[in-house]
């Protein structure tokens, strides 16, 4: 590819970032696109619509949205969205930073030497090939190789010390999250499943007396996991019924209403007569337990939740074997409450190993079938391989700008296009595995979308166009240094094209919102349907974290080969960081909390990234002849690899468990103050069911808090409670116009 080509992909990408950027600072503007630009701050209920008049400013786009995003503290990020956006945002601050120190080193010290690699006559520049820009046209033997070898230490102990940093300060952060945060059902919480039944006794019985005789001084009660047919929809839909009340009463009238709706400490939502009366009524029901009804559900119970006094004691339970048996009374952590993924409760624990080795199966078989397209991508790039493809179109790629618009722009298009089918499958597959929380499925999606991207986005279109074709890519894995020290170089022109579609032109379409955008427009416009404030989306760190992820490894994988990518990636994560903060305080509504877990995750993949930029740069001095070069190379590659066990060792048991000290603290602290009994008495109700239809994907619905029901509950009786809590608000509501 011509240096031309690349300009004409970056002056279509450039304008069309332009383009949705003055789009979206215009449309933000719009009352009617307020759910969909503010859907965040409508859910909590804290933004005030402003009047619907029409206004010439409405009309003229500006930059105060990225004022705005800059200017927000780290702290503001934190409290409306969780220390899970803070992660995300320190990866974004961590390649600004370190591809900045990259972009100085690789385009003034190691991009002259590439373009003088070779003795040549050099032509206009937009007339060159891209190859002599590259480390391809360094002669063999070439004493200037040093060079590279220097700028690979500088960006290599650079990003290592980095990476020291963030770990060490996002270390701290989740420490302050466990111990800062308010009281969460999760740390009082056991999951237990694949509980043995005993004709003799109830269910509920047993696991009272279980954990009544193995851990009776810190046990202090359970709760029952039922299934839920139609008797639950009814009761579900009545809650959705009074919610809506409840909201139209508040958008209504004066904030001091709210005053009349209490807030429940642990269960995160308002707590009004309508759910204390159906707590009462709940008791009241489960003394009742030889009603044939409530026998019947307790034979279809997969498990239960039981509940510890103190946070110690719950979490020694979930990491211990509760029998000789291990696939017997098996514990782990709950979830809080929001982030209970409630369908995969009901799957057998023993199904959990068949279904992830099915799901590893399925998900290795997708990366294979993806190839297809990914070579079809790659022969676009051909013009000779596009021409017998595209028989009719040999007159139109006679024309220069066609032939830089297909060969250059159109190829990196078809690649995105294709990866938007990616996210939901793997979404499918984390769901049949098991996981017992949503963000336990999210992250486990996140791994897997990972993983495809770097193999069919990174190691395909690198190897597709001679190994995969020789089949020799599995049985010489010693050559596969020097194979990519071939074949990286040679792609170099399709991975900066592909930054500059699936990164600028993907930013801009994410704060453009656009499939929500026309969403709105039908069901506004057209359907004349009003805004929902429970509909609102969460962040999809599933989907974006392997993309900055991959966004990494490209540019430490091209940093020495070839340093012209590195601005336009620099680019992108500065434009990322602002678009992203921009979304996490407007549009994107916190679900639920992953207390950062995904920082091990970053920082493995991008400890993966360097010691791959290393391999690659092994094998070019290889090839090159250099083996000084060489040897100081293989002397890094071993300190990295040094380096990442040290900070595994230091670091990363921080982000799986708990340490005894903060807990046995929080715990004192509780008791002093005397927190711990009106903690233990909101634990009962923390934790409810939603039908598997509704609660157990992300579905962009905020999260519906609800008491537990108990499966003979009857339907005339919540329908009367539904009218005593009716006539219980309109009280209200009469008693504030009397007052007025």
């Amino acid at each position: 590819m011509e240096f031309s080509a690349l300009l004409t992909s970056a002056g279509i990408n450039i304008a069309f970032c332009a383009l949705f950027l003055s789009l979206y600072s215009i449309l933000r503007k719009q009352p009617h696109n307020y759910s969909v630009y503010f859907g965040r701050r409508l859910a909590e209920e804290k933004f005030r619509q402003q009047v619907d008049y029409f206004s010439f400013e409405r009309l003229l786009p500006t930059a105060g949205w990225i004022v705005k995003a800059y200017w927000c503290t780290e702290e503001e990020i934190r409290r409306v969205a969780g220390l899970d956006s803070v992660v995300f945002l320190r990866l974004f601050i961590f390649s600004i930073r370190i591809f900045s120190i990259t972009c100085l080193v690789c385009l003034f010290g190691v991009l002259p030497v590439n373009y003088h690699g070779q003795e040549m006559n050099h032509t206009y520049i937009p007339e060159e090939s891209l190859n002599v820009f590259t480390i391809a046209n360094m002669k063999e033997g070439s004493a200037m190789l040093w060079v590279h070898c220097v700028a690979l230490y500088v960006i290599t102990i650079s990003a290592c010390v980095l990476l020291f940093h963030e770990y060490k300060y996002i270390a701290r952060k989740r420490l302050a999250h466990v111990t800062g945060s308010p009281p969460n059902p999760g740390h009082f919480s056991v999951l237990v499943r694949s509980i043995p039944k005993s004709g003799n006794e109830l269910l509920d019985d047993t696991i009272r007396n279980f954990f009544v005789n193995y851990h009776g001084s810190s046990y202090l009660s359970h709760q029952m996991i039922y299934r839920k047919g139609n008797l639950q929809q009814f009761v579900d839909n009545a809650e959705r019924a009074y919610r809506k009340f409840v909201r139209v009463k508040l958008s209504v009238f004066d904030q001091n209403v709210r005053s009349n709706l209490n807030r429940c400490g642990l269960c995160g939502v308002r707590a009004s007569s309508f759910q204390l009366y159906r707590n009462k009524f709940v008791d009241a029901k489960k003394s009742d337990l030889s009603d044939p009804e409530v026998v019947e559900a307790q034979k279809d119970c997969p498990g239960a939740i039981v509940f510890f006094k103190t946070r110690y004691a719950a979490i020694v339970a979930s990491q211990v074997l509760q029998s000789s048996n291990p696939m017997l009374w098996v514990t782990n952590l709950a979830p809080e409450p929001r982030d209970v993924y409630w369908s995969n409760l009901w799957v057998p624990y023993r199904q959990i190993w068949l279904r992830k080795i099915a799901t590893l199966a399925a998900s290795v078989a997708f990366m294979f079938v993806f190839i297809v397209p990914v070579a079809f991508v790659q022969s676009m790039m051909q013009l000779d391989q596009l021409k017998e493809m595209f028989p009719n179109l040999k007159g139109a790629l006679k024309m220069s700008f066609c032939v830089r618009v297909v060969t250059g722009y159109l190829p990196s298009v078809v690649l995105l296009l294709s990866l938007y089918t990616v996210p939901p499958l793997m979404m499918r597959f984390s769901s049949f595995e098991g996981s017992i929380s949503r963000s336990g499925r999210k992250t486990s999606a996140c791994t897997k979308i990972l993983f495809f991207n770097i193999w069919n986005v990174f190691f395909v279109n690198v190897l597709s166009g001679s190994v995969l074709n020789q089949l020799n890519v599995l049985t010489r894995p010693k050559d596969m240094p020097s194979m990519l020290a071939e074949l990286v170089p040679k792609q170099a022109t399709f991975f900066i094209t592909y930054v500059l579609t699936s990164g600028w032109a993907s930013l801009c379409s994410e704060i453009l919102q656009v499939y929500n955008l026309v969403y709105n427009f039908f069901r506004k416009c057209v359907f004349c349907h009003q805004d929902n404030p429970e509909y609102a989306y969460s962040f999809p760190y599933q989907t974006e974290v392997p993309k900055v992820l991959l966004f990494n490894l490209l540019g430490f994988a091209f940093a020495i080969m070839a340093p012209l990518i590195l601005p336009f990636l620099l680019v992108y994560f500065c434009l990322g960081y602002l678009v992203y903060r921009n979304q996490i305080l407007n549009v994107y509504y916190p679900k639920y909390e992953m207390g950062g877990k995904l920082w091990p995750v970053m920082h493995n993949t991008i400890v993966f990234s360097l010691v791959l930029m290393q391999v690659i740069a092994l094998g070019v001095f290889t090839i090159k002849k250099s083996p000084v070069a060489t040897g100081f190379t293989i002397l890094l590659l071993i300190g990295t690899i040094l380096y990442s066990e040290y900070c595994r060792q230091r670091f990363s048991r921080i982000f799986h468990s708990y340490s005894a000290q903060d807990l046995i603290e929080l715990d004192r602290d509780d008791e002093q103050s005397g927190r711990m009994q009106d903690i233990h008495q909101h634990l009962l109700d923390a934790y409810c069911q939603t039908p598997p239809g509704t609660g157990g994907g992300d579905n962009g619905q905020v999260p519906i808090e609800m008491i537990m029901e108990d499966p003979a509950q009857e339907v005339s009786d919540s329908s009367q409670e539904l009218c005593d809590t009716v006539q219980e608000v309109s009280d209200s509501i009469q008693e504030h116009i009397d007052d007025k």
